[in-house]
């Protein structure tokens, strides 16, 4: 356990353990994507983590995936962040923007966008818009210089970031978003230059970090990735090879971390690439079949495979005092799943500290 509260770097933050936030989206933002009040505490709440990612950003309202979900593409919303930023670093934490299109995952009536995708293949199932459950509608694909365009946008809201007060931004690269869509076999058919071979499904992934890279400095750069992860009709092939070649592609940048979601089965290849990744490695490990308390997950995560530091969701959605939790290895608080997306409060501010 004492590596979990030991001091490290993340970026060019020096922090004074090893414990991540996962970006977690709660979908407590306005309309307009302005961030609010109740998410300046959120977050501070939460601010003895070393490390605290943001629920997914919208770098464009094309992007944008779900109601009530944060901007970083207009100068009212990186003014609506100041203070959030402020609230979260209260405490020392290094704290990143996630930025994140959604692609394909999303509908007309929530941003006024078409979903756009590698591809048009539909996904199945629904997404809550503003008045209500709609099906996914069919995806228009993506032109060469509408590519090009979405990366822009992305280094666009990374210097946004930066104004803003943001120690880094953080590329969502999983869980079924635009560019893991792009890393799909299923959802991206393409024969161009970015699709059909390995090269190519990473070729936007890769384009979009060395982008931002180039524009705030690799050290506020970060990537977020779920290997193997089906979520969202998801399908990679071979994501050994997939997940390699990626990590081949960018590990001459120095980025403040590589951030693995780990896949429930998926700990051989895990440990495969940490041991391709010469720089930072976050870890949100999976419990598999035999859950492990969060403190022994943690353990896990530092020893089994090596990783610089352990991120949570859930765990600390319901415990914003966790380190001081991990540090006593409990008790910890379970998280009401009924409150997870939007509201007020309840079920965001509410959960009780040790000290009450």
């Amino acid at each position: 356990m004492s590596r979990l509260f030991e001091e490290t770097t993340v970026g060019a933050v020096k922090t004074a353990n090893r414990i991540a936030m996962a970006p977690m989206t709660r979908s407590r933002a306005t309309r307009e994507g302005h961030a609010t009040d109740l998410m300046a505490q959120y977050y501070g709440q939460r601010s003895t983590a070393a490390l605290i990612v943001t629920e997914g950003i919208q770098p464009s309202l094309s992007g944008q995936g779900y109601t009530n979900t944060p901007g970083l593409h207009t100068e009212e919303q990186v003014e609506s962040w100041k203070p959030v930023v402020k609230a979260a670093q209260a405490n020392g934490a290094a704290f990143f923007a996630q930025i994140m299109h959604s692609g394909r995952i999303g509908h007309p009536e929530i941003a006024g966008f078409h979903p756009v995708a590698p591809s048009a293949v539909r996904p199945e199932g629904q997404v809550f818009t503003y008045t209500g459950p709609q099906d996914y509608v069919t995806p228009r694909a993506l032109t060469h210089d509408e590519i090009v365009d979405i990366i822009q946008d992305h280094v666009a809201a990374a210097r946004n970031a930066v104004a803003a007060g943001f120690d880094g931004v953080e590329i969502h690269g999983a869980n079924g978003y635009l560019a893991q869509q792009f890393l799909s076999v299923s959802v991206n058919q393409r024969t161009d230059e970015w699709g059909g071979s390995v090269q190519g499904r990473i070729k936007y992934a890769v384009e979009v970090v060395r982008a931002v890279a180039d524009a705030i400095g690799p050290e506020r750069t970060a990537l977020r990735i779920s290997p193997a992860n089906l979520i969202q009709g998801i399908e990679e092939g071979d994501s050994r090879e997939l997940y390699l070649a990626l990590l081949e592609a960018l590990r001459d940048l120095p980025l403040a971390y590589l951030h693995i979601m780990e896949v429930a089965g998926n700990r051989e290849l895990t440990r495969e690439l940490r041991a391709a990744w010469p720089h930072t490695l976050v870890l949100n490990p999976h419990r598999d079949a035999n859950p492990l308390a969060p403190h022994e997950a943690a353990h896990d995560a530092l020893e089994d495979v090596g990783a610089d530091l352990v991120a949570f969701g859930s765990s600390y959605l319901a415990n914003p005092d966790l380190p001081a939790r991990l540090a006593t290895q409990g008790p910890y608080e379970n998280p009401d799943p009924s409150t997870f997306f939007g509201g007020d409060h309840t079920g965001y501010l509410d959960y009780p500290t040790l000290k009450g």
